[in-house]
């Protein structure tokens, strides 16, 4: 059902006016509806433990001046009930709480051209800041094998593992969504402004916060909510004992979705978050985007059989390569020497040392035989 203007309004007036996730203010316009409770602060009647004196910061909002302002720069707010709002937020409102934050966003600023995709198409790749070569690594390939399988990658946008996952994606012209903890009209961290306006040039750039909001700790915690339910399922790839990185995973687990880790050097403190919970079950193991693609399929899914490349010693019979073996590396075996090595009857050595001569893996010296010179082990 479309969403009403004065919906729309009301939830651009009450996202500018709480904390994003704010536990309060998610659940009563869950329970009431963004009108009403709008209604009820502008009027001065108490809700919960909100203060009366609401009402005065509430006429300052103009939601209808912000939305206009926010168009003329690309930017749109995507409410519940909107033909783009992800279904995967919903699972929000039965996840609990983290530090006081949690529920259904009051709505999402956007700013890209990507529509922002079902939870059942994205993957989170998160991990720490302060990557090793080999986290990032892992991450940019990771980033772009599930990019290029169709999936879009979504991160944090931070430095480190989050800044190589989108780059990865963005390598292979594949779809990424980056989730801020500050307004999508600001970039931060600096570091990452080239990245953050390419994304916001092919992808998305997403935020909870208000326009103009600045990053801060409580936000940042919030934001992680967000990036475990736009995504059916969370890789960690780095993250120490104490990483934020382990709060998406948290969250991932809250939800019901899949959660991952990397493993690293058992010696590398930014990997002893992902061993612990990978040691107490708290996450599946992958090393590639297969593998992650494989624990994300759904059930019906046809999966690529990922084996070793058959060989050609594979494409010989069990009874061929038993005679290999008995036949001698440098020193020539007769025929009945080499029956009584590999356990098998005269006449089937015989017939297998002629179809194993024929393709080069033995040779004929004399009455006995030895290996080939093509033959490899």
């Amino acid at each position: 059902m479309a969403v009403g203007e004065q919906e729309r309004l009301a939830r651009v007036t009450l996202n500018r006016l709480a904390e994003p996730g704010d536990l309060r203010m998610t659940r009563l316009v869950a329970d009431l509806g963004a009108i009403v409770v709008r209604d009820h602060l502008l009027a001065e009647r108490g809700l919960s433990t909100l203060h009366d004196d609401v009402a005065a910061r509430l006429d300052t909002i103009d939601p209808a001046r912000e939305l206009e302002a926010a168009d003329k720069v690309g930017i749109r707010f995507v409410v519940p009930g909107d033909e783009e709002w992800p279904s995967g937020l919903d699972a929000l409102s039965e996840a609990g709480t983290v530090n006081d934050r949690g529920g259904v966003p009051i709505g999402l600023w956007v700013r890209g051209p990507l529509r922002l995709p079902d939870h059942r198409e994205a993957v989170a790749v998160v991990g720490a800041r302060t990557a090793t070569t080999y986290g990032a690594r892992v991450a940019a390939d990771l980033g772009a094998d599930l990019a290029a399988s169709g999936r879009a990658v979504v991160s944090g946008a931070a430095l480190g593992i989050d800044q190589s996952a989108h780059r990865g994606a963005l390598a292979v012209e594949g779809r990424t969504v980056a989730v801020l903890a500050c307004g999508v009209d600001r970039v931060y961290p600096a570091a990452n402004r080239s990245l953050l306006e390419y994304v916001r040039e092919v992808g998305a750039v997403v935020s909870e916060a208000p326009l103009g909001g600045a990053p801060m700790r409580i936000r940042f915690l919030s934001r992680n909510r967000l990036i475990a339910a736009l995504a059916g399922g969370t890789v960690v790839v780095e993250a120490a004992l104490r990483s934020g990185a382990l709060s998406s995973a948290a969250w991932a687990e809250r939800l019901g979705r899949v959660v991952m880790g990397v493993p690293g050097p058992v010696t590398s403190a930014q990997s002893q978050g992902v061993h612990e919970r990978l040691r107490t079950g708290g996450a599946h193991l992958v090393t590639c985007a297969e593998d992650v693609v494989e624990l994300l399929a759904e059930a019906g899914d046809l999966l690529d059989d990922r084996r070793e490349a058959v060989t050609e010693r594979d494409r010989l019979t069990l009874r061929q390569r038993q005679v290999l073996d008995a036949v001698g590396v440098s020193t020539a075996r007769r025929a009945d020497r080499i029956a009584a090595v590999a356990g098998v009857g005269l006449r089937e050595v015989q017939s297998a040392l002629g179809t194993l001569e024929a393709k080069g893996w033995v040779r004929q010296d004399g009455d006995a035989w030895v290996l080939g010179r093509t033959t490899v082990p």
